[in-house]
């Protein structure tokens, strides 16, 4: 049960990451929006009529700082659903081919992916001084929009980086130590397990 869980967040958790990875709402102005991997345009007056464009390749992207974020947030991205993949496993693996201690098989992919994350998201607004941003901002410069606004897709960007950062320490298996012996609390296998203490 407590694996199937893990696996659904790790999932949901990949999923969200990646809307927020195409999302193209990351700057945006009146007229036009911009994200890591893709962009539109809005004509004025007539919203529902936009045109949106995508970078295919980083060799399109037109700043050098928005191909390094890009690079680190499609790792991070990668770690995540690396890590998904690896909880569905767990989670559907027989208990005696995989015993179920804590939050999954590797929660230190999780933890990693969110740290990538974090460093592409501190990354991509130094782009905002790029030719691309100021034509679309107006006066933009590192870590200033100018004449664009925070978007939803930046803001799900950070939600989906702090919640990666936050599940590994959630399912992480409390310790103490009573009288020279570990004690493990799993909440998975309802057991208390005792361990002797190794010394090093």
């Amino acid at each position: 049960m407590v694996g199937s869980v893990w696996a659904a967040l790790g999932l949901s958790l990949a999923c969200i990451s990646a809307l927020g990875l195409i999302s193209p709402a990351w700057f945006q102005s009146h007229t036009f929006s911009f994200g890591v991997l893709t962009y539109c345009s809005l004509p004025q007056g007539d919203s529902w009529n936009q045109s949106c464009g995508t970078f295919r390749s980083l060799a399109d992207i037109p700043d050098f700082a928005w191909k390094v974020s890009a690079a680190i947030l499609l790792g991070g991205w990668l770690l995540l659903a690396f890590n998904a993949v690896l909880l569905l496993a767990w989670a559907l693996a027989p208990k005696r081919l995989c015993p179920r201690r804590g939050n999954g098989p590797m929660p230190g992919v999780q933890a990693a992916a969110a740290t990538v994350t974090i460093v592409g998201l501190l990354v991509f607004p130094i782009s905002l001084a790029s030719p691309f941003a100021k034509g679309a901002c107006g006066a933009s410069s590192v870590y200033h929009g100018g004449q664009c606004q925070l978007g939803w897709g930046y803001v799900i960007a950070i939600l989906s980086a702090v919640l990666a950062s936050f599940l590994p320490m959630i399912g992480w298996p409390h310790m103490t130590k009573v009288h020279g012996r570990i004690i493990l609390f799993s909440g998975d296998t309802e057991k208390i397990i005792l361990m002797p203490e190794m010394s090093i």
